[in-house]
């Protein structure tokens, strides 16, 4: 399979970086004096340079699974009919006149799972995504989409839970709205939720922003949402000891901000939909810059390993709802070590990689067969309705 298609490449480089060939790999050479593995990397830069085109007629699941269908989608509709400055960075919220304003939509299934629900969900989702604008977070909306016949008593329980979830983070709900549609309309509950935050410090944090020697840190283990909720949906005859990882990540996000000096955090993404995988290539794709990650540095708990061992899923393609990535100036990597590890939250913190300046809006992970391979997106997402 292609880059294209949105699989992972695999170029076998052991000892050293995939983009400076040497004679002693013993690569063969066309006969324009490109190696096999310069052809591969020419062919994804004039893929990703192609304009975005949605060729389906139809949307599919895909599209709204946070890989390279979902970002063609957003380029070729949306950005194309509301392009502006605030938007086309296409950061997790916009910042304009000392606030960050962001809004997410919720439609997991199934509503209720192991460490959380919708209603925690949507609350701690919509306060990481002011948290990775460097915001504290204030005031949030909340909209009800509501299936004929769905019980109230767990409209009671969602509500309750997001209740609990704003007190957590200090937040207010403070308007929304509801609107309920025939049977077989919905699937029981969706719900919307915009969010409102200051920026109390003088800082702009930006995927566009990370430069070579950077440090790239992950705040804990790995995929424990994605796999919770799939294995929650019982359709599989997998038993395993996890919850999800949902939590409100602004209190991390400050005491990060504080131990490291001005300008020293360049970028913070929530690893939602897509996983850390797709959060470095946005990283890598609008700094221009390459993201070598190290396999064995990256926390992932023995039970998310062996699911998704056996489900064929790499854990860097699953999602979290209470970690987050974080791009920082490589002299600074130990104090944000530090300071992430000083939270409850952020207890397994690790470094899992830095920012090359070669070869550019790539991902590579050395493995721990001593290899090389690059991590593209994916079209879509493996567990899709996690969020």
């Amino acid at each position: 399979m292609n880059a294209e298609e949105g699989t992972t490449v695999r170029v076998e480089s052991p000892g050293r970086e995939i983009g400076h060939p040497g004679p002693e790999t013993g690569e063969t050479e066309t006969d324009g004096g490109l190696s096999r593995e310069q052809q591969v990397l020419q062919r994804i830069e004039r893929v990703r340079h192609r304009r975005a085109r949605v060729r389906e007629e139809r949307i599919t699941l895909a599209h709204g699974a946070g890989g390279k269908a979902t970002h063609t989608l957003i380029d070729a509709v949306f950005l194309e009919s509301f392009r502006n400055p605030l938007l086309e960075p296409l950061e997790d919220g916009a910042v304009v006149d000392g606030l960050a304003f962001t809004t997410d939509s919720y439609v997991v299934t199934p509503l209720f799972f192991p460490g959380g629900d919708i209603g925690d969900l949507a609350v701690n989702g919509t306060v990481n995504d002011l948290a990775m604008c460097g915001a504290r977070p204030r005031y949030l909306s909340a909209g009800f989409i509501i299936e004929e016949g769905f019980p109230v008593a767990d409209l009671r329980r969602i509500t309750a839970s997001m209740a609990a979830a704003a007190r957590a983070a200090d937040v207010w709900i403070v308007t929304g709205d509801t609107k309920v549609v025939e049977n077989g309309k919905a699937d029981g509950c969706y719900v919307t939720t915009a969010g409102i935050g200051t920026m109390d410090r003088p800082i702009r944090l930006s995927a566009a922003a990370a430069r070579p020697g950077d440090a790239v840190l992950v705040s804990g283990p790995i995929g424990e949402h994605g796999i919770t909720v799939m294995l929650a949906r019982g359709e599989l005859d997998i038993e395993a000891d996890l919850t999800s990882d949902t939590a409100p990540l602004h209190e991390l996000t400050g005491l990060l901000l504080d131990a490291c000096g001005d300008g020293q955090v360049r970028c913070l993404r929530d690893a939602t939909r897509g996983g850390v995988a797709t959060v470095v290539n946005e990283i890598a794709e609008a700094s221009k810059v390459a993201v070598v990650l190290e396999e064995d540095a990256i926390p992932v708990r023995p039970a998310v390993r062996g699911a998704c061992e056996l489900l064929g899923i790499d854990p860097l393609y699953v999602a979290c709802e209470g970690r987050m990535v974080t791009v920082v100036d490589g002299r600074s990597a130990e104090a944000a070590l530090a300071a992430l590890r000083s939270h409850p939250l952020g207890s397994a913190a690790a470094v899992i990689g830095r920012i090359n300046d070669d070869p550019p809006g790539l991902v590579l992970l050395r493995t721990s067969f001593g290899g090389t391979r690059i991590v593209d997106l994916l079209v879509g997402d493996p567990l899709p309705r996690i969020c």
